[in-house]
This record gives C-alpha cells, structure tokens and sequence, in this order.
C-alpha cells in the first residue's frame, strides 16, 4: 500500500515568470495566479513576487475605512486590492509573497496544509515558527510572520501570503491607520497583530529565503512566455479599474452638520457605496444663491471618500459659492470633522 502523503501539494510544480516581469504591481502577480488557474494543465503551483511598498486589501474591505489613502499617497505606496477575503496588509521589498495554486478542494485542509509546508521550511531555516489558527504563521515566542488568504476559481483553489523578513514600521503603521477611523460601516475589519522579522533568526538575507523557498517546496518548474505575460496583463486591467478597487457591498451614510456663523446650519449627508460617494442631499436652514444641491452633488458624487479627494473637488468645483455665508475654508473644515 502506498503511504499516505501528509501534503499531496508539495513537492509543487515552480512557475517562472519572465525575469522582466519582477518588481511589477501587485495587480500584475494577483493576475498571474488567475491566469496560472485558468490555463495551466492540473497541478499544484507555487511561485514567490515582491513588491515596492504596496497595501494589499482584502475583497470586501472598504478602502477608506481600512488605508489612509492621502498617506500612501504623499508616501509613494501602492494600494491595491485582492479577490481573497481578510485583512489589509502592508508589503514592501522585505517582505516575500507567495502564491500557490491547485486543484478545488476542502479549503481548510488546503490552509493547513499550505501553512505547514511553509513554516516547515522556516524551521528548518532557524526561525522556530509554528501555525496559529487557521491562516497564520507565528513565532514560537509570539509574532506574526506570515499573513495567508485563500479564494477559489472554477475548479481551482488559490492560497496566497505575505511573509514579513523585515518591514519599514513607519510606513506600515501609517498606511494601514487610516485618520477616519469612526465610521459606522460593514467592512471586513483588519485584525491588526503583533509582528515578527524572521531576519531576526535567519543567518541569510530575503533574496537567499526566497531561493530557499522555491528549493525546499518545489521539484519542477514550468517556464511562462512573454505571450503568458500579455494575457495576465489583460486580466490585470480590472483589477485596476476605479470600481473594483473602490467598490464593496458596504455601505454607509455619513453625516457632517455645523451651524456656521452668517451661513446658518449646513447639514450633509454623504451616501456610499464601498469608498465611493454615490449620492449627496442637504439640509438645514442655509440661502442658496443657486442650486447648492445639485452643486454638492456634482462636486463629489463619484468620489472616492478621503479627505485630500474631497478638497481637491472643492478647489476645483467650489460648491460653497451656492450657498449665501459658506467659504471654501469652513466647508473644507466641516466635511473633514466626525
């Protein structure tokens, strides 16, 4: 009788990409995984990407709720989203993503046996990990390592991770803190945990744990094409389309109200939809000196929800000069406030 093997997936089959593919946005390598489940022959795959700082958000997280977008912005971070469900995570070239790719199946069974796998080869390397639920990857002394999601496609299973060798702190915590933090919506939350650096147990640097990886978890390779590269590019077009990075099935009615000196009460009412402002009513006590609603509306409906969107609409549509008493200043002043 054939012994039973405790992880079917692994030794897995390594993709590689063309070597001009490294160092693309992480909307490229999220479409390879597609790409690699919709045309590759059955097996299980395994590939490793890095990116420049990027936030990768979970498929049913609302983006302003979750990032703070003016900070990743005046920073130079990338933000994008994933197909998976789960938390928010911050990556930058410190830390490794992999992706593996196989046939459908049970997905708890594929979760451990994917985290198994990859915290076996951490300790083999030094770094005495362990898996802690049923997605993470700890230290023995406590800190999270690695983050794993999973989603499916028709007939395939797609695991992914972020393993942290090291990180920038101040960006991390500045992108993934978002300033409008109080909002009353239904987003998918990130559960922010205690970090670990696995530099701090390993002898090698994350260019030598990538090669690792690929050595320890893989016995074969299939080399991709510059025609595959095309094909996932065509895939990666919508994951950068505005509303699939700022949609989600929250939503939520944000009210800003003020009674302001010579104005009177103003009263807004923001309707989302995900990040993006679907519709904008007022009320309050207010003269109009045109028609302030319909300026409102076409000054920030179809904006994504921050606050450097929300000025920049105000500079450039002046919906205050609809209203008699109300200045640019104050206006800025009260949609920015909770």
């Amino acid at each position: 009788m054939t012994p039973h093997n405790p992880t079917p997936h692994f030794p897995a089959c390594f993709v590689e990409l063309p070597a001009h593919t490294e160092g693309r946005r992480a909307t490229f390598y999220l479409a390879a995984e597609e790409y690699i489940a919709q045309e590759l022959p059955l097996d299980s795959y395994f590939f490793t990407w890095q990116l420049r700082p990027t936030v990768v958000m979970g498929r049913n997280q609302v983006a302003h709720q979750e990032v703070d977008l003016d900070f990743c912005k005046r920073e130079g971070i990338d933000v994008v989203r994933r197909r998976s469900g789960g938390g928010a995570i911050f990556a930058d070239e410190r830390n490794i993503m992999t992706s593996l790719i196989t046939e459908d199946g049970m997905v708890e069974a594929l979760f451990q046996e994917y985290a198994q796998a990859v915290s076996g080869v951490l300790r083999q390397l030094g770094a005495p990990t362990v898996v802690s639920g049923r997605n993470d990857i700890v230290l023995e002394g406590g800190g999270k390592v690695c983050g794993n999601a999973f989603y499916h496609k028709p007939g395939r299973s797609i695991a992914h991770g972020t393993m942290l060798y090291d990180t920038d702190p101040r960006l991390m915590e500045g992108a993934l803190h978002p300033d409008v933090s109080k909002l009353k919506q239904k987003g998918v939350k990130s559960v922010r945990s205690r970090i670990g650096l696995l530099k701090d147990y390993l002898p090698f640097g994350v260019g030598t744990l990538r090669q690792e990886l690929r050595k320890r978890l893989c016995n074969r390779t299939i080399s991709l094409t510059d025609e595959d590269v095309q094909q996932i590019e065509r895939l990666e077009q919508r994951y950068n389309t505005p509303e699939y990075f700022y949609g989600s099935s929250a939503r939520a009615d944000i009210v800003r109200r003020a009674r302001i000196e010579g104005c009177g009460e103003v009263e807004v009412h923001f309707s989302l939809q995900g990040s993006i402002i679907s519709s904008v009513r007022l009320h309050g006590d207010f003269f109009d000196l045109g028609n302030a609603a319909e300026a409102f509306s076409q000054a920030f409906a179809g904006l994504p929800f921050t606050p450097e969107s929300l000025r920049q609409a105000i500079a450039e549509h002046h919906p205050e000069r609809s209203i008699r008493g109300l200045s640019e200043e104050t206006l800025i002043h009260l949609i920015s406030s909770e």
